[in-house]
């Protein structure tokens, strides 16, 4: 199933776009290493779980994954060959806003090389290019 709101204020919104650098959520925060997009993007809900999904495939029961983006973007497509006026078309699908350095998923509980295939395994889902990073160590 994929992850969409409960409830919402409004049904459709407007595009909006922006195009800065993430200033919250750009760190690992609850696991030990994290999925970092260098690129802005939507993304949608089919492709955040299919990331989930490659990621359980692979670690097979161990570790725990963290997803810190939610798709809380309504996003509405008119269908094709339909002429322009009648009102705003339906929600198509749910997006969630990617700025650059966002913090896409992340993984705690097991080795680094096997946090880095699986989180390679997830990037190859992704629509925008990924870096993996760690935790920062503050002293």
């Amino acid at each position: 199933m994929a992850m969409m709101p409960k409830r919402v204020k409004h049904r459709k919104e407007m595009r909006r776009a922006r195009d800065r650098k993430a200033t919250k959520g750009n760190y690992v925060a609850y696991g030990d290493y994290g999925l970092q997009s260098t690129e802005g993007c939507w993304l949608t809900a089919r492709q955040i779980e299919a990331g989930r999904i490659a990621a359980q495939h692979y670690l097979k029961r161990q570790g725990k994954i963290f997803i810190r983006v939610f798709p809380d973007k309504p996003v509405s497509k008119k269908p094709l060959e339909t002429r322009m006026g009648k009102g705003k078309a339906d929600t198509d699908y749910w997006a969630a806003r990617v700025k650059p350095g966002t913090v896409l998923y992340e993984i705690a509980g097991v080795p680094e090389d096997v946090a880095k295939r699986t989180l390679v395994r997830i990037a190859m889902k992704m629509p925008v290019r990924c870096r993996f990073i760690g935790r920062r160590v503050t002293a």
